[in-house]
């Protein structure tokens, strides 16, 4: 029966990461570092929110755009957090970013055509790209202290790229695109007329300054897609609630995708969104800087080659030294310490594992500790 269905649906994998980590609840794992979920409750204002809304009854439709007031909140927001203007109508309310990434995706591609993706990369853009007809193009940047040069990229331009993805901070590796990466970029896009998804889902969870943006680049506004969410920064992971942002000729394009495969965002979740813009989330991303600098600062001392994260929640070391692949390295740490990470294979990094921080500090570190007893015993054999 499935040789009669959607053959681009038929190559689509389930996801790996939520596979490893029933992995490791099967084989009686406690401690886990594997899933991007904040162990912060959603902030009690939000919640609140929520809950005025449902009283007033707001449980009708919305505008498939989503509510003029979350989106006149969201360019009030962008203006004065990341400095840039959109209007309302360049606004649309998404189940997420993977929506915002899914619906851009299908408004863009014709079969065949060709999306760059910067590896170490979230499996969930390859996927995508795949059940949209197009063909994932990686570029391997682990060479390159996960930057982008010139060469590499005009590299892996053909007559048939469409559009890049790019993730900054970056979900594994916490890095962000630097100056010259983004010169890069705004090169090729003037160059080949490319389009630019920005998945810039943890753009909120830094830990430097306010870096540069590719929207500095206005005169390629036209051309720029972004993809947020309010999972990361809010800890609201199962609310579901995210935008894209983008000129209004795409947004009208994209927008007949997501009326006929949504109708709208739930409006009593619109309105707690409302209320998250206005949430400051210093006390939470404070916490993850601290338990940031102690897993890195734990790995050092385990001799672990591992770059700083500059964002996100999570950290990338290496274990090329170890001698094992990285799903080895993962599925052996279960068995023999009961810890759970994620093998870098899944985002096309095999020399890595990834730590995800997120989670409470008497857990960081137990974790540690036991992961330190297994790199000595690996030393040992």
């Amino acid at each position: 029966m499935k040789e009669r269905l959607n053959e681009d649906v038929l190559k689509v994998e389930t996801s790996e990461i939520r596979a490893f980590n029933q992995y490791a609840v099967d084989n009686q794992a406690s401690l886990f570092l594997t899933l991007g979920e904040p162990d912060f409750p959603t902030p009690a204002p939000i919640k609140e929110a929520a809950l005025d809304s449902l009283n007033k009854n707001q449980t009708h439709y919305s505008s498939a755009q989503g509510s003029l007031e979350l989106r006149e909140a969201i360019c009030a927001f962008e203006k004065k957090t990341n400095h840039i203007e959109y209007s309302p109508e360049e606004v649309m309310i998404t189940i997420g970013s993977t929506e915002a990434i899914s619906t851009a995706l299908a408004t863009l591609l014709n079969p065949g055509e060709e999306v760059i993706i910067l590896q170490p990369a979230f499996p969930l853009y390859r996927q995508l790209i795949q059940m949209n007809s197009g063909v994932c193009v990686p570029i391997d940047t682990s060479t390159n202290q996960f930057q982008l040069s010139k060469e590499m990229l005009e590299e892996a331009i053909t007559d048939n790229t469409k559009a890049i993805i790019i993730n900054s901070p970056n979900n594994p590796t916490g890095t962000i695109l630097n100056a010259s990466s983004l010169e890069v970029i705004y090169e090729a896009v003037k160059k080949h007329q490319l389009f630019v998804i920005s998945d810039d889902v943890y753009n909120q969870l830094l830990f430097t300054e306010q870096p540069e943006q590719l929207t500095k680049y206005q005169d390629i506004r036209s051309y720029i897609i972004i993809c947020q969410s309010f999972s990361k920064p809010y800890a609201m992971t199962g609310w579901r609630i995210g935008y894209l942002l983008a000129d209004w000729d795409f947004i009208e394009e994209a927008l007949k995708i997501h009326q006929y495969v949504l109708s709208c965002v739930n409006t009593f979740i619109q309105d707690a969104a409302i209320a998250a813009l206005d949430y400051n989330i210093e006390e939470m991303l404070n916490s993850y800087r601290l338990r940031r600098d102690y897993v890195y600062n734990r790995l050092k001392t385990m001799n672990v080659d591992v770059e700083l994260p500059d964002g996100t929640f999570y950290i990338l070391p290496s274990i090329k030294k170890y001698g094992l692949s990285s799903y080895d390295f993962c599925q052996k740490l279960v068995l023999e310490q009961g810890v759970a990470l994620i093998p870098g294979s899944y985002f096309e990094a095999d020399d890595y594992v990834r730590i995800s921080f997120c989670v409470d500090m008497k857990v960081l570190e137990a974790a540690m500790d036991k992961l330190e007893i297994f790199l000595l015993q690996l030393q040992v054999k």
